[in-house]
């Protein structure tokens, strides 16, 4: 009989090591496309969420003939104002949301291109910008 040679089951150490660099380039290439999609969908929920308050507003005007002033705000579409007796709400069912990054959407009357504006300011929470830090407007 010849010599025996033994080989330990498992995986050595440069085994190991070309496992993880093969997906830290697949990390590196999925990554950033992910995280681009993310800031879409807040985005878009951004807008939804506007085109939502902007339904909400046009139907507090249908029932009190005049949209909220800006002292209300976006407040007077969960709770009846005072000297409002045609308010029929609430006009949302879960309260005035936040913007996808947490901030309170601007609310004017007039706006600057329509009867009312509605404004998110984006990730950045600063007027202008571009990709997610843009502003995100009703019209």
């Amino acid at each position: 009989m010849g010599p025996r040679t033994l080989r330990t089951q498992g995986f050595t150490l440069l085994e190991l090591l070309v496992v993880v660099v093969i997906i830290g380039l697949l990390a590196g290439f999925v990554a950033p496309r992910y995280f681009g999609q993310v800031g879409k969908s807040e985005v878009n929920v951004a807008k939804a969420q506007i085109d939502a308050l902007e339904k909400a507003l046009d139907q507090y005007r249908l029932d009190t003939g005049r949209y909220p002033s800006v002292e209300l705000g976006l407040k007077a579409l969960i709770e009846r104002p005072a000297n409002e007796p045609r308010w029929n709400g609430p006009y949302l069912r879960k309260g005035v949301p936040l913007d996808p990054w947490g901030k309170p959407y601007l609310y004017r009357t007039p706006g600057e291109k329509s009867e009312i504006e509605l404004v998110s300011y984006g990730k950045d929470g600063q007027p202008g910008g571009t990709g997610e830090n843009a502003d995100i407007r009703n019209h």
